[in-house]
């Protein structure tokens, strides 16, 4: 699991949304949750793709760093440090260049030796 964790982390740092689609199963379900609220969420590997290929031009530069791992059985927990730098003025009023540092988790699951579902956690 850890394994398949650190090439999906890699992919995303990279950009890389193929090399991240390699890690998550057909019927991957997404969510993202920011101080309790849910501002994304998808179900299937399409409407994973489509937020993966819509969130790489928001930053110029992302990086996940996994600073703890726990796992049980099919599941498992990675605290994350996230920096970006933000590439556009953003709606939520994040300007262009601005740095966006922040701690957060992610929970997965595990189904067919892929990742079946990501809860990322702000």
């Amino acid at each position: 699991m850890r394994a398949l964790i650190d090439r999906y982390i890699d992919a995303y740092n990279r950009k890389d949304i193929a090399a991240m689609l390699l890690t998550i199963h057909t019927e991957v379900e997404f969510s993202n949750i920011s101080m309790g609220v849910v501002n994304a969420h998808t179900v299937g590997v399409a409407e994973f793709k489509a937020l993966a290929e819509q969130s790489v031009a928001l930053f110029s530069e992302r990086y996940q760093d996994i600073i703890f791992f726990e796992s049980g059985e099919n599941t498992a927990v990675a605290g994350i440090k996230f920096r970006a730098v933000v590439a556009i003025d953003l709606p939520n009023g994040l300007k262009k260049g601005q740095v966006l540092e922040m701690d957060g988790r992610s929970e997965f699951e595990f189904r067919d030796g892929l990742i079946s579902r990501i809860k990322d956690i702000s």
